[in-house]
């Protein structure tokens, strides 16, 4: 190369490089330009850098150097040691000027060797040049003016060699042309060999010797490769950073001295020799129009560090000078510089309490810029983007941070190797971390991967992260392309469409991975940082942002944060009152807080806190529950399996969950369809308090809910039964009263019941005040018609029936109460537990016609049009009445047929029936009721009692079919045909009323419908069920003689017609048409209406004589 040209130097911190003297005075023009070299000084005293006395060809060398010359004529090109390599290597113009030829020589190609000769007499000619005392005069006469103006400089101690050091420290302040080049010359003279660094030799001549790192005597070696020797030892220093165990530990001096020499050689590359020598040739292929100088080109050589087309050598070379970055922040030159006044502004290098190597690391310096950034405090633009370079790099480049390579080691070596450029090697380690594959990292390894990410905070930038950046361009080029680029919401983003249809697997993956650890510490995301932070200092006490404490766990800090977020307004005034502290987070901090538990959600590896407690769990009991959302829901479904810690963290983020259905991201995208339908006026809540999931439980069988909407509400729906707490809505209303009337119950299902049988005694009893308060008693009867929609959310009715299930329903789906349907209508083949819990079902469901799943959803229509009036226990009977329409729907009237046959099955399914009839129950029977416990079934007991002591009332009528241990309507058929010797006139009134319903439609009369079900089949198939038609085919084949119907059928039918003319006689009128009906269809319709016409005669008559015989008035008496 041509002589220097290089642009004026910043400064360069620290400086320690002695440069002592000059061999003879140096004239302006020979810095400047090619006059006149030095002539060489006297050969010095080498002391413990002399050459041995064997090597001859370098004595003559240096005692050819030594003879005297004319001051002005001695040039380097005139000696006989260096001609030949002069002529092959450097051009000819250059030859007039000793420190061209100098720098020509020196920065020759690698492959091109100078002969040993020349080699001494250059380190003869370098050595005499900077130990020669005069050099200093030749400083201040050269830099006279910057001398005067820079102070520091004007009051360095003379004749010390301190001079030039300040000079060096001050290129920025240089203004003067020559005394800029004048320091830039002699630089890079220096820079040429470790042995020309004053106080360099002293402190690292051991430790040169024991890391074997080159020979410190002239003549084994290759001077000008010298710079190997500083190379050596930098790796060493590395090296020691990343091992446990230090062989051959670096002196502490030492160490300060390699990292000064790479300082000092910070803005040219051309002073770090052996980068230099190692990457020439992808300076020019890479970096080609990069002017050198402030470290311009080991940035663009670090920006294409990992192209395909880098050579091995220089990547090496590049890895080491930033791993020395990694160790003092100051060794990069434009970082120093850029940020400089921010850092002390920021007081970022004056803790008293931390060492001065930490505040000198890399990491330190962005923790610190970081913090700053985040709390809002200026931080120069050109140190913000020199900040996030170095980020970048290391995200990119596991290797340069220390901590990694030594505590990480042996889960690269196993698990990712040869992973290491663009940042895969990090993500790989993250991925092992957040335990996506069977073995885990060490505690150790995790910390150092933390302190990398805070560290490099890939959050505020994404592009921050190679890896992630490449996998995820395409989804964020589609799915958040409406956010600037580089804004921290980006991660935001593509969070909110993890598993949709937009994301690619890789993004997917990279995602997750850098998520785990951004979960593991609130500060990491900047937006909730900068919102939450007041919040989190008044509500938990947390440190600075570059601060840790071990007494927090991991998660706690956002743990209490998102407790207070949900803190109801009436406990926050209670708990204000108490402190006087305001305990509620500001609204932004609150949005912030829903929109991290709504990440969190989608994988259990996000929330710290569940997965360190449930870790046994999880691989327990969901070890194959691989995708989105599915380990959550297995802890659900096996709450009380968990341990107890695992357990009580499940619990609080299902309790979390009921309140805000909303956090659970992955349910709340499936149902969006059913929620901008039927409950978008609820989702828009900032936090919905239980509404959102209401409204998708009361929609649950819409034609807009998908199956994933409703595997998931149903699934919820289990998981609130496992207890109360789980059902917000529920717990808020009815905290109270289950603390008060249901103490130490968990369980929703018990709770419900619990209730449920205290507002029924307080009823049957007409208690003055109900124990249960009205908004309980509200949640309570939404909470009954919500289970009563599958038998899942019953287990007493669940469990008993299992086995039933599999057996006689194993194709019936559990929604919309079609398993319970088929249960009732396979009453009579199930076990006998399952048996009684569907008889104790219906007669609830007669009881109260409003918790019968099927029938309300089937005659919702209908109930609207009829029974609009009627109340909710009298639905039934409501549309019994209206069963005939013309207007009723025939799904409903098939339905409505349904209940009547299952009243009509036992007495006791007859409400209305059974209260007419029941006076002689407690009459004869009372001793067993007294005996009885509330939840014991008495039907074969009561049954057993009737059989003894009801001979003279209904079992002198009815014994036999009192008798029956399955009832089918034998005691109402009993009934039926002792009409005449009922007394009681209600139970009489309600027999009338069944024969009168059995004439509409003949299923409504088990007896007969079973009587006559051949005949029907074979006379009767083709006419359509309801309003009579088949009873009046049945009764005109009677009729017919040419029809044979079976005996039995004919026997109970005939029985039917008889029982109808006497219940035409006797039954009242229930109205005046109805009692105008009767006497115009009866036989005596002329004498009725002859004793009528006569009886309003005689009343007539009656009246006309009272009249007349009252007194008479005068005709005074009306004229006064």
């Amino acid at each position: 190369m041509a002589a220097y040209s290089y642009p004026q130097l910043l400064p360069l911190l620290l400086s320690c490089v002695c440069l002592c003297g000059f061999g003879s005075v140096l004239g302006l023009k020979a810095v400047s330009g090619p006059a006149e070299s030095p002539n060489p000084p006297n050969p010095p005293v080498l002391r413990a850098v002399d050459p041995p006395a064997k090597d001859a060809p370098a004595a003559a060398a240096a005692a050819g150097a030594s003879q005297p010359r004319r001051a002005t004529s001695w040039k380097l090109s005139e000696e006989a040691a260096c001609r030949e390599d002069l002529s092959r290597l450097c051009p000819k113009h250059t030859w007039t000027n000793n420190l061209a030829v100098l720098e020509c020589l020196q920065d020759r190609r690698e492959e091109s060797e100078i002969a040993p000769d020349c080699n001494h007499l250059l380190w003869n000619y370098k050595l005499n040049l900077t130990t020669d005392p005069k050099f200093e005069s030749v400083a201040m006469e050269v830099c006279k003016s910057t001398i005067n103006e820079i102070k520091e400089c004007n009051e360095e101690e003379r004749g010390r060699g301190y001079l030039v050091s300040c000079l060096v420290d001050h290129r920025a302040n240089v203004s003067e042309y020559q005394c800029n080049q004048y320091i830039t010359k002699m630089t890079s003279i220096v820079f040429s060999d470790y042995r020309l660094i004053c106080g360099f030799m002293d402190k690292c001549k051991e430790d040169i010797n024991s890391l074997r790192c080159g020979s410190i005597n002239v003549g084994q070696k290759d001077v000008h490769s010298q710079g190997e020797v500083i190379s050596c030892l930098e790796k060493a220093l590395v090296r020691e950073a990343e091992q446990q165990d230090h062989v051959h530990p670096i002196k502490e001096e030492c160490q300060r001295a390699i990292l000064r020499v790479a300082e000092l050689s910070s803005d040219d590359f051309h002073l770090d020799r052996h980068l230099y020598f190692s990457c020439r040739a992808d300076r020019e292929r890479f970096c080609r129009n990069t002017q050198a100088g402030e470290g311009k080109v080991y940035k663009c050589l670090f920006n294409h560090k990992f192209e395909e087309a880098m050579s091995e050598k220089c990547r090496d070379a590049l890895t080491t000078r930033q791993k020395l970055i990694s160790q003092d922040y100051k060794v990069s030159y434009s970082l120093a510089k850029a940020c400089k006044v921010d850092l002390r502004k920021q007081r970022c290098s004056l803790d008293a309490n931390l060492p001065r190597a930490r505040e000198a690391r890399l990491s330190y310096l962005l923790l610190c810029l970081e913090a700053a950034v985040h709390r809002g405090r200026p931080v120069s633009g050109e140190c913000q983007g020199e900040m996030l370079d170095y980020r970048r790099m290391l995200m990119e480049d596991f290797s340069l941070s220390p901590e990694i390579v030594l505590h990480c080691r042996t889960e690269i070596e196993a698990h990712c190797s040869g992973l290491h450029r663009k940042g895969r090697t990090l993500h790989c380690l993250m991925r092992i971390g957040r335990g996506d594959r069977s073995t885990t990292v060490d505690s150790i390894c995790q910390s150092a991967l933390q302190t990398l990410i805070q560290s490099a905070d890939p959050v505020a930038d994404y592009r921050i992260d190679r890896a992630l950046n490449e996998a995820c361009e395409s989804v964020i080029q589609t799915a958040c392309k409406h956010i600037r680029t580089g804004d921290p919401m980006i991660l935001s983003c593509l969070m909110e469409h993890l598993y949709t249809e937009k994301m690619v697997e890789d993004c997917e993956h990279r995602l997750l991975e850098l998520q785990y650890f951004i979960s593991r510490d609130w500060k990491l995301d900047p937006i909730l940082y900068k919102k939450c932070q007041g919040d989190a200092a008044r509500l938990c006490h947390t440190h600075g942002w570059n601060e840790t404490s071990e007494l927090m766990p991991p998660g706690a800090v956002f743990s209490c944060l998102y407790r207070h977020a949900y803190r109801t307004e009436e406990q926050g005034r209670r708990v204000r009152l108490e402190t006087h502290t305001l305990y509620f987070l500001s609204r932004d901090c609150k949005v912030e807080v829903q929109r991290i538990l709504r990440q969190r959600a989608l994988d259990v590896k996000l929330d710290p806190d569940l997965q360190r407690r449930c870790m046994t769990d999880l691989g327990k009991w969901c070890s194959d529950k691989t995708d989105a959302g599915q380990e959550l829901e297995c802890l659900q479904d096996h709450l009380e399996d968990l341990v107890s810690a695992c357990r009580e963290v499940v619990g609080n983020l299902t309790e979390l969950e009921s309140e805000d259905i909303q956090i659970d991201a992955l349910l709340i995208k499936a149902c969006e369809p059913v929620t901008q339908a039927y409950c978008h006026d609820v989702a828009d809540n900032q936090i919905d308090t239980g509404d959102l999931m209401e409204c998708l439980v009361q929609n649950k069988h819409q034609k807009e809910m998908n199956d994933k909407c409703t595997v998931g509400v149903t699934h919820f729906q289990l998981v609130q039964m496992k207890d109360f707490r789980f059902s917000y809505k529920f717990k808020m209303a009815c905290k109270e009263d289950v603390l008060r009337l249901c103490p130490n119950i968990k369980k929703k299902v018990d709770v419900v019941l619990c209730l449920s049988s205290t507002v029924k005694n307080d009823t049957l009893q007409e208690a003055r005040e109900q124990r249960v308060s009205l908004k309980c008693r509200k949640q309570l009867r939404v909470e009954e018609l919500e289970m009563s929609e599958d038998i899942r959310l019953e287990p007493e009715l669940y469990d008993p029936c299992k086995s039933d299930i599999s057996r006689l329903c194993p194709n019936v789906a559990f929604g919309n109460a079609q398993m319970i349907e088929c249960l009732k209508e396979q009453k009579k083949q199930l076990s006998q537990r399952c048996h009684q819990r569907i008889f104790r079902l219906q007669e609830v469901e007669m009881i109260d016609p409003e918790l019968d799943y099927q029938l309300m959803r089937v005659c919702k229509q209908m109930i609207k049009r009829f029974c609009t009036d009627a109340d909710a226990r009298n639905v039934l009977q409501c549309l019994k009445q209206n069963k005939n329409s013309e207007l009723m729907d025939p799904k409903c009237k098939q339905m409505i047929t349904k209940r009547q046959i299952t009243q009509n099955t036992d007495y006791r399914l007859n409400p209305l029936l059974r209260k007419a009839c029941r006076a002689d129950i407690p009459k004869f029977c009372q001793p067993i009721l007294n005996k009885a416990s509330e939840d014991s079934e008495l039907e074969g007991q009561v049954i057993a009692c009737l059989k003894l002591k009801y001979a003279d009332q209904i079992s002198r009528l009815c014994a036999e079919e009192a008798a029956a241990q399955e009832q089918t309507g034998q005691v109402e058929e009993c009934l039926k045909v002792n009409l005449l010797k009922i007394k009681l006139e209600a139970c009489k009134r309600e027999v009338l009323n069944m024969l009168k319903e059995s004439k509409a439609d003949i299923f409504v009369d088990p007896v007969l419908h079973t009587a006559c079900a051949l005949d029907l089949k074979h006379h009767c198939a083709a006419i359509t069920p309801g309003r009579g038609r088949q009873m009046s085919c049945l009764i005109e084949a009677l009729q017919d003689k040419r029809v044979r119907l079976q005996p039995e059928c004919k026997k109970r039918l005939q029985d039917r017609i008889d029982m109808w003319s006497y219940a035409a006689k006797v039954a009242p009128a229930e109205g005046f048409s109805d009692l105008a009906v009767q006497v115009m269809t009866s036989p005596s319709k002329d004498y009725i209406l002859l004793m009528i016409a006569l009886s309003v005669c005689i009343l007539f008559l009656v009246g006309l004589l009272c009249g007349r015989i009252t007194k008479r008035v005068t005709r005074e008496l009306k004229d006064r």
